[in-house]
């Protein structure tokens, strides 16, 4: 099972915030463009694992293949696997780098070994992966036909719009639609290749031409989407948007609240000067009655 196919963040739910206009469509001739661009490479490059996830994810299966291939020994093949993606998790434990790729590989080899000890078939080692690979495929294809493409919950967390493209940037709904319905079929077509072998190819056999699928396939979807997306409008930052919202509503609070204290600093004065006006009648003498009348 590959790190690369399996999601690898949390859909977030759709901003509150109030519509407001958005980022336009990046223009390839302009300096907002190529930024539209190296963002895209770098959320692409995030939520994938580079080159480094590559590696994390290849590796497990290509040395129980070998070890396999040499010795035909599907338990001493299996816990090398197992013991390589733990130590691959605890590299970056130790450096404090994101583990997600790495415990999604460990994860996925420690299903493949649990199986092929369970059924002592060393070809099932591979059957956990490809079963998911396949359902992916299958999630792909029916998110995108229900209108909420799944390649688009996956990077909306990772470019800051969350669910904001499916109402507010259609363009851009229409990239990741795109780009599932690519990450879909590629996948379906490496299934199509694979389980045939399963069934008919040994171990070696399968476990070389698995390991061979592992790495263009996704790099072809990976490069689709990004060619997909660097021409959809530029996502719109919900986050910035709600930070807006809470500074403006913070600061309007401010000024309600400066405003109250003018209006009782007000009130104060005049309550003290009816207050000193009433002391000052009270204190003066009372005029005899009739004093005008002496005369």
């Amino acid at each position: 099972m590959t790190s690369h196919d399996r999601p690898t963040t949390d859909a977030d739910s759709d901003a509150s915030a109030p519509p407001s206009p958005g980022p336009g469509p990046a223009d390839p001739g302009t300096d907002g463009g190529a930024d539209g661009r190296q963002v895209t490479e770098a959320a692409l490059f995030e939520a994938f694992g580079g080159v480094r996830g590559m590696v994390e994810t290849v590796l497990p299966g290509l040395l129980f293949v070998t070890i396999f291939t040499i010795n035909k020994d599907l338990h001493i093949s299996a816990i090398a696997a197992l013991a390589v993606s733990l130590v691959l998790a605890a590299v970056r434990l130790v450096r404090k780098d994101t583990v997600k790729h790495a415990f999604s590989g460990v994860f996925g080899v420690a299903f493949g070994v649990v199986f092929a000890m369970m059924t002592g078939n060393a070809k099932d080692f591979y059957l956990p992966g490809m079963l998911y690979t396949l359902g992916l495929a299958v999630a792909y294809i029916v998110t995108t036909l229900a209108g909420v493409p799944l390649i688009g919950l996956i990077l909306g967390p990772v470019f800051k719009e969350n669910l904001s493209w499916r109402t507010r940037n259609p363009g851009r709904k229409k990239a990741y639609a795109k780009a599932s319905w690519a990450w879909g079929l590629i996948l379906l077509a490496k299934c199509a290749i694979l389980f045939p072998l399963y069934w008919w190819a040994d171990t070696t056999q399968l476990g070389w031409v698995l390991i061979a699928l592992k790495i263009p396939p996704f790099l072809l979807a990976v490069y689709l989407t990004w060619v997909f997306l660097a021409k959809a409008p530029a996502p719109i930052d919900v986050f910035a948007e709600m930070e807006a919202k809470e500074k403006a509503e913070q600061e309007a609070e401010e000024r309600r609240r400066g405003e109250r204290e003018v209006l009782d600093r007000v009130a104060d004065d005049v309550y003290g000067e009816i207050a000193t006006q009433a002391a000052t009648e009270a204190s003066a003498p009372e005029r005899p009655r009739g004093a005008r009348h002496r005369r």
